[in-house]
């Protein structure tokens, strides 16, 4: 049984409506498979979906493009969006909910805590974009906080992203 039977894809933007729905679908006893991304989706985030959906009950999917894992000198404000294209994409992928929160949302002043995965992000990438992981770890342990997901779908092309979300 799939939550995605019938449904339409509910968009949320607020961390106060994520975090009650999926507290609602663990007392229901639903799996809750969540795919994080920053938008702008393509085939590997779709294929993510697909094998969420194929595997828990209920698939969540957020496009956050996180400022924090940016550094000086890379423009944030240029990174690619299309929310009406990502929001057809997670439709046809089977996704039962899209969380998009704005960055006061996730970050409602200045970020002054931090998840630091030492040694691993301060090697290759990491040692020329400072700052960069940091960025990562945090973002991804505030959205698994925010989301209280069972199983979680990364991509696997960026083999130090995945290690240091994996530590």
């Amino acid at each position: 049984m799939s939550f995605a039977i019938g449904h339409v894809l509910k968009i949320i933007t607020a961390i106060h409506d994520m975090q009650s729905l999926a507290e609602s679908l663990r007392k229901q006893g639903r799996t809750i498979g969540f795919v994080p991304t920053m938008g702008y989706l393509h085939e590997g985030h779709l294929s993510l979906m697909r094998r969420a959906r194929h595997e828990c009950d209920a698939v969540v999917t957020s496009v956050f493009v996180n400022p924090t894992q940016f550094g000086p000198g890379e423009d944030f404000d240029r990174y690619p969006r299309d929310e009406e294209g990502d929001r057809s994409k997670c439709q046809s992928a089977g996704v039962d909910i899209l969380f998009m929160p704005p960055v006061s949302e996730i970050y409602p002043g200045k970020p002054t805590a931090f998840v630091i995965v030492d040694g691993i992000s301060d090697i290759l990438e990491g040692a020329i974009r400072p700052g960069h992981f940091r960025g990562v770890a945090t973002v991804v342990a505030k959205l698994f906080h925010i989301v209280k997901p069972h199983t979680a779908y990364f991509g696997q092309k960026d083999y130090q992203q995945c290690a240091v979300i994996k530590r």
